[in-house]
């Protein structure tokens, strides 16, 4: 087996892998379940290289990444279910229907994307594959089909606070929300109370569920001020990786550490943090 440039080689190269009797152990004990969460990091790591403007690694990454779908594809071909031919054409047929200004017929073609038309596309899009599920769930014998939710098509495995922002969005579409932004601080302090009310009570799950709702309620407040949560987070994770090392570096001038200082010393030389920034 050697590399090659061709894809046909990494799905050779997966189904070596995933072979019951020559393939390598580890793999072939993987499932949906197990890769579903290295599928993730690897993302993360192509974001990463994004960020870090590094393009060798985002060629590496990005081949980690491909390695993820032609895993899964790997593992549903085995069960069945569809195979790597499938996944390249549900992709190619979706960008081309979505994408009539550019390779539909001469009549709409060359032209700008009509307004709305995009979200008609995905909501015919939807409803398709609305009706292949239910046609599965019958086919499974199902006495009663489960039809699909507005939010149905918000994956679960993503980051919560892109979730939840992505969640409030959908139900926006439908007039589920606040008009602006300042009702939404009213929510924010509400919950804060239902917060400390829970911390009085000592009961971990409810402490929990109402530090949950906050969340929720700013992630909101973002939303309405046009600010991106996620994004908003990594700055303050930044900011405080910035000033925790400014006060590391400053007691190592005095040939201490962090272990040997006084919260009241580390809180001086935050204030001084500060006013560097």
């Amino acid at each position: 087996m050697t590399p090659s440039r061709d894809i046909s080689r990494l799905i050779e190269i997966m189904a070596a892998l995933r072979d019951p009797d020559t393939g390598c152990p580890w793999d072939v004990e993987q499932t949906f379940e197990t890769i579903a969460p290295y599928t993730i990091e690897e993302a993360y790591e192509v974001a990463d290289a994004i960020e870090r403007d590094d393009m060798v690694d985002l060629a590496d990454e990005l081949g980690d990444l491909l390695l993820q779908v032609v895993y899964h594809a790997r593992m549903a071909e085995e069960a069945g279910r569809f195979e790597f031919g499938d996944v390249v054409e549900a992709i190619t047929r979706k960008m081309i229907r979505r994408h009539p200004h550019v390779f539909g017929d001469d009549s709409v073609r060359g032209r700008k994307l009509a307004k709305g038309m995009w979200e008609k596309i995905k909501a015919e899009e939807k409803a398709e594959k609305a009706a292949r599920h239910e046609a599965a769930q019958v086919a499974a014998g199902a006495e009663e089909v489960d039809r699909p939710s507005l939010l149905d098509d918000v994956p679960r495995a993503l980051p919560a606070l892109m979730r939840a922002i992505k969640l409030q969005r959908k139900a926006a579409r439908v007039g589920f929300d606040w008009d602006t932004a300042p009702p939404i601080l009213d929510k924010i302090e509400e919950e804060i109370g239902e917060l400390r009310h829970a911390m009085q009570s000592g009961q971990e799950r409810e402490i929990k569920e109402e530090y949950g709702d906050l969340l929720f309620a700013l992630v909101n407040l973002g939303r309405h001020l046009d600010v991106e949560p996620e994004a908003a987070l990594e700055a303050a994770n930044l900011k405080f990786f910035t000033r925790f090392r400014y006060i590391e570096k400053r007691l190592q001038a005095t040939g201490r550490d962090t272990a040997g200082a006084t919260l009241e010393e580390m809180e001086a030389l935050w204030q001084e943090a500060k006013t560097a920034d």
